[in-house]
């Protein structure tokens, strides 16, 4: 933030209403002097030519430097204010399912070609940001967990990490949705000082790959204090599968602009995805089409809120230099010309 000029002590200034005053009774009629002529004719001729604004000058520098002096004691000086966030936030991991069925293309109208990954990548991005507070980390998976982002306050890195992933980027093929929770329950176990750990797992699919089945997976997750928000994503119907291409998540189209089916996808079982939420005290949601998708994440975010506290600071920057220079300066000029040009005679 830009600086405030303020005084540290703005009460020394009422000062400066004492130097009128000062000026005024100076001006009144004090002690007399005199010098002796020999004739009043020779008085009133050197009167006459005596005439000079020369004490009037320098008395004038003097209270200059008086002034400059009273504002340099009322200590100028930049405040520069900052304002910082108190808040032990949620730590908030994504898990995020990248195997092949989520490039099925059931989430919008025909004509979108909106797949479940389209719709769950551009969801989580307007979670990310709802969340600036929250450090918040990414694993995604397929017959492998992968982790595109651990947790940060970074989330600018965090949607680029987001942006970089597409169906096919996982070699491992396969659903391997047990050592993807396990893997995230770790992750945010490590994390220390944290108000609350949720996982939100989103995924289309039954577990067929891993180590470790969900159900065990949950209660690790349970056991290390994560609570799992589970999210089953598809219609509840048969759909096809597009031919893409795994290097770029494409889709492949025929020569009229359409998709190309490849595999007939049957609805998957969601079951074991409520048992995991239930196991770890968290809730199981099912999305058929981006809207739904929106309002789940925008529940999820009313029901885990951060306490944010503002700690409000300043730093200064004094300035009481420059007015104490310049009452020095024409202090010196004072008495320099008061010694010299103006100098008075006894």
């Amino acid at each position: 933030m830009n600086g405030e000029f303020e005084f540290q002590y703005p009460w020394v200034l009422a000062l400066l209403g004492l130097l009128p005053v000062y000026a005024l009774l100076r001006g009144k009629t004090g002690r007399l002097s005199a010098l002796a002529f020999s004739s009043a004719e020779i008085a009133r001729e050197a009167g006459a030519k005596a005439r000079s604004a020369a004490g009037r000058f320098l008395f004038f520098l003097r209270l200059l430097a008086v002034a400059l002096g009273i504002v340099a004691l009322a200590g100028p000086r930049l405040a520069n204010y900052h304002v910082e966030t108190e808040t032990p936030g949620i730590d908030i991991m994504l898990v995020l399912d990248l195997s092949w069925s989520m490039e099925a293309i059931d989430m919008g109208r025909p004509a979108e070609k909106l797949s479940r990954f389209a719709c769950a990548s551009g969801v989580l991005k307007d979670f990310i940001a709802k969340r600036p507070n929250d450090r918040i980390g990414l694993i995604a998976f397929s017959g492998v967990p992968y982790l595109a982002s651990p947790l940060t306050l970074n989330h600018d890195w965090l949607i680029e990490n987001l942006q970089r992933l597409h169906i096919g980027i996982i070699s491992d093929l396969g659903t391997a949705i047990g050592d993807a929770v396990a893997v995230a329950a770790k992750r945010l176990k490590a994390v220390p000082n944290s108000k609350s750990r949720i996982m939100i797992l989103l995924t289309d699919g039954d577990n067929n790959m891993g180590k470790l089945d969900p159900l065990p997976a949950a209660q690790l997750a349970a056991a290390l204090g994560v609570k799992i928000y589970a999210i089953g994503i598809g219609i509840e119907q048969p759909c096809n599968m597009p031919a893409f291409d795994p290097l770029t998540g494409d889709f492949k189209l025929d020569a009229n602009g359409n998709v190309i089916p490849t595999l007939l996808l049957q609805p998957a079982n969601y079951s074991v995805l409520g048992k995991m939420a239930n196991l770890s005290g968290g809730r199981f949601y099912r999305a058929t089409n981006r809207r739904e998708l929106q309002n789940i994440y925008n529940q999820i975010d009313r029901l885990e809120k951060s306490e944010v506290k503002l700690r409000r600071f300043a730093t200064y920057e004094p300035l009481f230099h420059w007015p104490l220079l310049a009452a020095l300066g024409w202090l010196a000029v004072e008495l320099i010309l008061a010694n010299t040009r103006f100098r008075r005679v006894p």
